[in-house]
């Protein structure tokens, strides 16, 4: 009677992720799979149930973060995340310490400040966006220096 109630377990859990597809439950379906070949072989439940845990949680802890990095790959920034990376043209002068500064990103105006509080950007220099919080975006010296004034 064993082996079915891993079936049902496995049958529940791969239910919930493809529900869910929180890459969580599948692992642990990978478990009830193993368990339930156990239990074939009338292998004591307590160590049914060991190798349960014990399959599910190593496959949780080695394999989701390798395969979420892999189905990550292909996912295309979309929104405000799309803007990192990109380069900017200052337009008022960068400086955190008088909290000015605003920059010209893809046609749009935003609010900039420094990634470093130390630097103070000039108008006209060309930037890289670092990083997002809100309406204002934070900045670094573009490697080419300054913008073209077109």
């Amino acid at each position: 009677m064993t082996p079915f109630y891993w079936l049902i377990a496995l049958a529940v859990l791969l239910v919930i992720e493809i529900i869910t597809l929180g890459l969580t439950t599948i692992w642990f379906a990978g478990g009830a799979l193993v368990a339930f070949v156990l239990a074939l072989f009338n292998v004591p439940l307590l160590v049914q149930i060991t190798v349960f845990l014990v399959v599910s949680i190593l496959l949780l802890l080695f394999t989701r973060p390798v395969v979420e990095k892999r189905l990550n790959e292909s996912r295309v920034k979309t929104n405000v995340n799309s803007m990192i990376g990109k380069e900017g043209r200052v337009t008022e002068t960068i400086d955190n310490y008088n909290q000015k500064g605003i920059v010209i990103i893809n046609g749009l105006e935003w609010t900039a400040r420094s990634s470093r509080d130390d630097l103070i950007i000039p108008e006209g220099s060309k930037v890289v966006i670092n990083e997002i919080k809100g309406v204002k975006v934070f900045v670094s010296l573009s490697s080419t220096g300054v913008a073209d004034k077109s």
